[in-house]
């Protein structure tokens, strides 16, 4: 008589598992959808600042370009925030008095900056370079959405490590002239494919998707 292949034991196991067989797709399918929901990545975070500060007015109706406020997008990692004193070349003059502009004028006079509020805040493991992005053609728009658009600032992409890496293995899809990276609106005048293509072939931009590259 053929021996059975298990010790008796594991006879006990054998009411769990339809249990197992059906409960570990059921748990993994919530984990991953959990993992992926706009909640987990903060997509739609659009948290409250001391300073009503309007991207829609400034860098929409005004005009006034991403790196007069972001000064270190193009030569480092951090894209930088404002000093006060950035606010103050213009609110010295234009509604200096406007009590909506209250913290402002207090920072630039006790010289403390202003409590303003990371919206796209990536996990202290991440590394992330701006300059390396910005400088080969990679449009502010692409991560941040059209904020000429938001009164208040909020996040409009996952910024998981499975959407960087989509970018990373096709960077063709998102690259632009560097000349247009802060141009919200533009628009390619080709096929974006082509243009892409022409423009990583170009510039021979070829992003690693090792792990060391982002965390080191």
């Amino acid at each position: 008589m053929r021996a059975f292949p298990f010790p008796k034991w594991t006879n006990t196991l054998r009411p769990a598992l339809p249990i197992v067989l059906l409960g570990g797709p059921l748990y993994f399918g919530v984990l991953i959808a959990l993992g992926t929901h706009a909640r987990t990545t903060a997509v739609g975070y659009q948290p409250a600042q001391p300073v009503p500060y309007s991207h829609a007015l400034h860098a929409g109706d005004l005009g006034i370009d991403c790196r007069y406020c972001h000064t270190g997008v193009e030569i480092s990692a951090q894209a930088t925030l404002p000093p006060t004193q950035t606010c103050m070349n213009c609110h010295q003059k234009i509604r200096s008095q406007s009590p909506k502009l209250l913290p402002v004028r207090e920072s630039f006079a006790s010289g403390l900056p202003v409590p303003w509020v990371r919206v796209h805040d990536l996990p202290d493991y991440v590394y992330f370079n701006h300059s390396a992005h910005v400088t080969r053609g990679i449009g502010c728009v692409s991560c941040h959405g059209r904020v000429d658009r938001m009164e208040v600032v909020s996040q409009v992409e996952p910024l998981t490590m499975g959407w960087c890496l989509g970018c990373h293995r096709e960077p063709e899809r998102f690259l632009r002239p560097v000349e247009f990276v802060t141009k919200l609106d533009w628009v390619p005048p080709e096929s974006p494919a082509t243009l892409g293509q022409r423009l990583r072939d170009e510039k021979n931009i070829n992003p690693s998707t090792d792990c060391a590259t982002c965390h080191r």
